[in-house]
């Protein structure tokens, strides 16, 4: 005759167990905040405003040249932004770790995805601020640094979207045998005020 304790202990086992494995697959299910879905809604917008659109680049600390641009172009303005892999894919699962912080001198929350193997991976940081509501959350930037190398050059794009604004790319080119070079651009179509 079996002993009814050794059937509590199995039952109440297996009921942890399913509750492991049941928060183990919830905890797979989590992923990373979707930024390209944000860039492209903005793209999307802007390409149906009645915004004016400028781009300035800086062709040194000192000068900039600047040129309005047509609302259909706008998409490929932002290609910098759009062509970059959504690390929130599930492909990407396990490649990148997320840390999330709150700053408040910025009155921001912050989310940084940053590389688990840096070396095998193109974008090296993303970085979205959000400010707290009410009326609701908002958010107020996307950083992304990437890079691409090989045996004989690199490039580094440092670029920032300020959600409703402007975005900036700035890319560091080295070439083998040249000096490295940096190029900046800045898009704008809303002056708006961040808060």
């Amino acid at each position: 005759m079996k002993k009814p304790g050794f059937a509590l202990f199995y039952f109440g086992a297996l009921f942890l167990v399913i509750a492991c494995k049941h928060k183990e697959e919830k905890k797979d299910e989590e992923r990373f905040f979707p930024v390209l879905p944000i860039i492209r809604s903005q793209v999307a917008e802007v390409d149906t405003s009645l915004y004016s659109i400028r781009k300035i680049t800086f062709i040194d600390s000192i000068t900039s040249d600047t040129v309005f641009y047509r609302r259909e172009q706008f998409g490929d303005l932002a290609n910098d932004f759009l062509m970059l892999p959504d690390i929130s894919d599930p492909k990407f699962k396990g490649r990148y770790k997320e840390e999330k912080q709150f700053d408040e001198s910025l009155n921001r929350a912050i989310f940084r995805y940053l590389p688990v193997n840096p070396d095998n991976e193109l974008i090296q940081r993303q970085q979205l601020l959000i400010r707290p509501g009410p009326p609701e959350d908002k958010i107020t930037s996307i950083i992304i640094d990437y890079m691409i190398t090989n045996r004989d050059s690199s490039v580094q794009k440092n670029m920032l979207w300020q959600v409703d604004k402007s975005f900036q790319v700035t890319t560091i080119r080295q070439l083998a045998g040249q000096k490295e070079t940096t190029n900046t651009y800045k898009v704008i179509w809303s002056e708006g005020s961040d808060e």
